[in-house]
């Protein structure tokens, strides 16, 4: 029960984060809001203050900013969202996928602040593995494999993970001088593969003070937390592409279920050990999800945030706006096919939960 409480609350807040950008934009753009609701669904609770009605809803998953339409007249209407200029309509819809960056990026910052920064910098080599054989050295810099750029240990990790045993270039920061090697990871006893050194690790500046390691400092956090969620993003928007090119396996897609279960698994996994565990865990899903909705919502995608931008763009382009009817008639195909697809990805969760 704790799971699925947790699992509602880790959402609600990255969408309402994500609604809260619209809300901002829109009230400061002076665009009539008329409702900004917290949950979906029949109006359990509502308050009027100033001209914009505040809601509760029943079904405590998501919400909504309903902004004045195209039908208003009058003096009123001067404050619909359609009548503003165009750059400020991208601004407004702009808003809720960056709000969801700024919240995965506080997450990883309190994350990193409170564990550890890990860097590709060597700090030893593993004898007899495929890093000491390319002459690599104490405190070479790993700056880019196969010329993608390392900025984090994750990224090394992710690629030697695509790698499956391949032949990489390296290119390393040696004391200023660029170096560059070909080597082939190996493969240990778990089936990672692996090239044999061990990455620089500082204390998070408020984590608990490991003796071996260094203290991070203010700006090595930042960047590094930074870093990371470019990280979130980049790994997201490349599962995004494979799964619109049809070349996602059905484990690899999950729907509002198999959300719900990997925010549940996280808490269970962390509380076993501590509470800390547990709201470290949770904090680390939450970024890596509130990434996931802000890139989602920046694809071309008719009847998202991307799509409304793609329109909003092209109209700036032409300087003249898209027919309403026909970017209408666009969207609703678009929202007729993100049906569909949240069909299928639900059946895809049901299935992976009771047949595997």
């Amino acid at each position: 029960m704790m799971s699925i409480l947790i699992s509602i609350i880790v959402l609600s807040i990255i969408v309402i984060i994500h609604e809260f950008g619209h809300f901002i934009v829109a009230k400061k753009s002076g665009i009539l809001v008329e409702e900004f609701a917290v949950g979906m669904g029949p109006m359990i609770a509502s308050k009027q203050i100033g001209e914009t009605l505040y809601s509760l809803r029943a079904f405590p998953i998501g919400g909504f900013c309903r902004m004045m339409g195209e039908d208003a007249t009058g003096e009123i209407a001067e404050r619909s969202f359609s009548q503003k200029g165009v750059w400020t309509r991208i601004a407004v819809i702009f808003a809720g996928p960056f709000m969801n960056f700024v919240l995965a990026m506080i997450l990883v910052i309190c994350i990193v602040s409170t564990t550890v920064v890990i860097q590709p910098e060597i700090t030893a080599l593993s004898e007899g593995y495929p890093a000491e054989q390319a002459g690599l050295q104490i405190g070479d810099v790993i700056t880019k494999i196969d010329n993608k750029g390392i900025y984090i240990y994750d990224d090394l990790q992710m690629i030697m993970s695509e790698n499956r045993g391949e032949a990489i270039e390296l290119e390393v920061n040696r004391n200023g001088e660029k170096i560059k090697t070909t080597l082939i990871p190996q493969q240990d006893e778990t089936g990672r593969y692996l090239i044999g050194f061990s990455p620089l690790i500082k204390n998070g500046i408020f984590s608990k003070q490991i003796t071996e390691y260094q203290k991070a400092s203010i700006w090595d956090t930042i960047t590094y937390s930074f870093d990371t969620m470019v990280f979130y993003i980049r790994y997201t928007a490349m599962g995004l592409a494979k799964v619109f090119t049809f070349h996602a396996t059905k484990e690899e897609i999950s729907g509002p279920i198999g959300i719900f279960q990997i925010v549940g698994d996280s808490y269970e996994a962390g509380i076993q050990h501590s509470i800390y565990a547990a709201v470290q865990n949770i904090m680390y899903i939450g970024a890596v999800l509130s990434a996931n909705l802000g890139v989602l919502n920046l694809f071309p995608i008719p009847a998202m945030d991307g799509g409304r931008l793609l329109f909003l763009l092209l109209e700036a382009i032409r300087r003249k706006p898209i027919n309403p009817e026909m970017e209408g008639r666009v969207h609703f195909a678009g929202f007729v096919c993100l049906m569909l697809f949240m069909v299928f990805i639900v059946y895809n969760d049901i299935t992976k939960i009771f047949i595997g």
